[in-house]
């Protein structure tokens, strides 16, 4: 019995030394390579200097019953003090005053700087958004478009810093990260959770290189497109039915080759994602099954292999001897990873004490997420039911 309690004690060290490796072949090129990433409030970057174009740039609003935020969030765009801009603002078949607030703050607005739009049905074949976006879209002559959320909030500079960016450093597409607005330990936890996992599957510093294919960007709360580019690629009319338009929008791109930039600028553009911890578990539980394409065996297995890269560390920090340092290894780089974000987001790295927590409550909202879809027969959202038959049949991929 000694005898067999050591060789598994010894085969547990082996294992967890396998995680370890897993972890760091990914957190110490993130950490090394994170800082290279642009920051558009670093005073000696790319957004020094003055006497810069104007490109002209239609910031889409789209927005279903969300009378609670959409009046700051327009009034903080047209307090940009970018000078070649104008704003569309999208009424989605909203049940509450969402509409009735668009029209006040336009009629209150320069002439021309917002437009409002009102859309009554909703065409069958499309998801809301992606259609909200298309018809919008399709009658814009400017030479930008940025995709946002009606519960963005921006910074009076953020428009110009990104619009300077994005043309100085050449970029057809332009990701600025929001910064998140958090209350409570909960949030931070989960959101000290995916800062820590995205080691795993996003290298940020590679979106810029053509040849990088599996490493791109998209996100809601800023897409800032060229119009042509935009065009090119066939626009949201070729999403009709994509769940996560934003990030197979900035696959699109990647695909077809044209030039991709991202950057920091904390607090330049915030959101607050949900009202509570839980608030953002029910987000995800709406997008998670689609970033596995609907695919459940893609789901059970992106569980299992988190389950053991998550938890190992720490369960070999109870094992003394080789598997104890495998997992202290282990949690030290993701503890130095969480640190590197903590300018952008202040959560503190000490968060990490509770990413078995985090880990735990992440994987029941995928399987949740999973369950739920299979179970309606699509995805519910706002309201309305979308066939997971014509998901499926439409869905293109992500990786």
């Amino acid at each position: 019995m000694p005898w067999l309690f050591f060789h598994g004690r010894s085969v547990f060290a082996g294992f967890a030394w396998l995680v370890a490796a897993v972890w760091l072949s990914r957190v110490l090129p993130a950490l090394w390579m994170l800082p290279r990433v642009p920051d558009l409030l670093d005073a000696h970057g790319p957004t020094a200097g003055n006497g810069d174009s104007c490109p002209s740039v239609t910031v889409v609003v789209p927005a279903k019953d969300e009378a609670a935020a959409i009046e700051n969030s327009l009034r903080s765009l047209l307090a940009s003090d970018y000078s070649s801009f104008n704003v569309i603002a999208i009424d989605d078949r909203s049940t509450d005053a969402t509409g009735a607030i668009m029209d006040r703050v336009a009629t209150e607005t320069a002439a021309g700087r917002l437009r409002v739009l009102h859309i009554t049905e909703l065409p069958p074949g499309w998801l809301g958004k992606p259609h909200a976006m298309a018809m919008t879209a399709g009658g814009v002559a400017t030479d930008w478009l940025l995709f946002t959320d009606a519960d963005v909030l921006f910074a009076r500079d953020a428009l110009r810093r990104a619009m300077r960016y994005a043309t100085q450093s050449g970029a057809d597409h332009f990701i600025l990260y929001p910064t998140l607005i958090l209350r409570g330990w909960a949030e931070k936890m989960l959101i000290a959770f995916f800062q820590s996992v995205s080691a795993l599957a996003a290298r940020p510093w590679r979106i810029p290189d053509p040849h990088a294919k599996r490493d791109y960007i998209g996100v809601g709360a800023f897409n800032l497109i060229r119009r042509p580019v935009y065009e090119a690629l066939g626009g949201y009319e070729a999403l009709r039915m994509e769940v996560l338009e934003d990030m197979r929008l900035g696959y699109r791109v990647k695909q077809a080759g044209y030039a991709q930039r991202v950057a920091f600028g904390k607090d330049l553009v915030r959101i607050r994602w949900a009202e509570s911890a839980w608030g953002i578990l029910e987000n995800l539980t709406k997008n998670l099954f689609s970033v596995f394409r609907f695919r459940a065996s893609l789901v059970l297995g992106t569980s299992a292999g988190l389950l053991v890269l998550c938890l190992t560390p720490f369960l070999a920090l109870a094992i003394p001897g080789a598997a104890r340092w495998a997992g202290i290894m282990t949690l030290l780089a993701l503890f130095a990873m969480n640190l590197r974000y903590w300018r952008q987001t202040r959560i503190s790295p000490l968060y990490l004490v509770l990413f078995p927590v985090a880990t735990l409550l992440f994987l029941g909202t995928l399987l949740r997420s999973m369950m739920l879809v299979l179970w309606r027969g699509g995805v519910l959202w706002r309201g309305t039911l979308y066939p997971l038959d014509e998901l499926r049949r439409q869905a293109g991929p992500l990786w």
